[in-house]
């Protein structure tokens, strides 16, 4: 099949553009990492009009698909951990072309995962992780059981990936392979929702307690980058000044009930702002001093 897809490659290394060009081969236990087709040709450029181009290709029964993303569009994949396997191409695909040795460079500065980069990704985890336990939790408290079960199983996914982040890796597409090992017990929780004979009713009221404690116990990691930002610019925020901050953009809607949370377990404080309407107070965020 490389035999195939060489001139495809070749004629993408020759472009000044093309920073590297990497292969994935279909595993035979794990098919969905190269997202069911025999072969998978990435290649990352500089720029491009198209953040992402797709082309798919096929002979002699084998399936071929080339992705050409730019450098924007891969870190922000990688950063925000809204293409997974992207993480695995790149440590693990065949290295066709490297120009400069980037994609050398990529791998050790995704294996050295950065304190600063670790501390953003868990923040966003950690976000998620509110949002899908705090809504699941009011659908639990409504009877809306299936869709409290929804919730909860994507809340337990954001936990488990905010789990392998603390112990330094990325998460895999495989990522209750790596928690089984990272942490057993938050595997425990995801074994016993799916697997237990007890009644939805019961599991689910089971599972909310025991997360709510795993939550509260990563609050530290959990807002560390949020904390560290709000902390260093300046003494008072409002909601606006919070979700323009440059910084503060990643973690999109997903902050605002970060925030809620936060006020409610006394991490953040509020302040009181008098407007010109008489009993109507601006609301500032001010982060708690030890």
């Amino acid at each position: 099949m490389e035999d195939l897809v060489r001139p495809i490659y070749q004629e993408r290394a020759s472009h000044r553009n093309t920073l590297g060009i990497l292969m994935i081969e279909k595993k035979l236990n794990n098919s969905a990492i190269a997202d069911t087709f025999d072969l998978v040709l990435f290649v990352i450029v500089k720029d491009a009009e198209q953040p992402v181009f797709i082309k798919h290709y096929v002979s002699n029964e084998q399936k071929a698909a080339l992705y050409v993303v730019d450098e924007k569009k891969l870190n922000e994949w990688i950063l925000l951990g809204s293409n997974r396997k992207v993480i695995d191409w790149v440590l693990n695909g065949k290295v066709l072309f490297d120009r400069n040795e980037y994609v050398h460079a990529l791998r050790k500065r995704l294996l050295e995962f950065p304190q600063e980069i670790r501390q953003l990704k868990m923040g966003i985890e950690f976000a998620k992780l509110i949002r899908r336990y705090t809504d699941g939790k009011v659908f639990f408290e409504t009877k809306q059981l299936l869709d409290a079960y929804n919730h909860i199983v994507h809340a337990l996914h954001h936990l488990a990936r905010l789990a392998v982040i603390e112990q330094g890796f990325y998460p895999e597409v495989t990522v209750w392979n790596q928690v089984k090992q990272i942490d057993p017990q938050i595997y425990k929780l995801y074994e016993e929702l799916i697997e237990s004979e007890e009644t939805l009713d019961k599991r689910l009221e089971l599972l909310f307690l025991a997360s709510e404690f795993l939550i509260h116990s990563r609050i530290a990691s959990g807002t560390a980058h949020l904390l560290k930002v709000l902390g260093e610019k300046k003494e008072a925020w409002t909601i606006g000044e919070i979700t323009e901050h440059p910084d503060l953009k990643v973690y999109s809607i997903d902050i605002v009930i970060m925030l809620e949370y936060l006020v409610e377990r006394n991490v953040l404080l509020i302040e009181e702002v008098p407007t010109k309407g008489q009993g109507i107070y601006h609301r500032y965020y001010v982060v708690k001093k030890n």
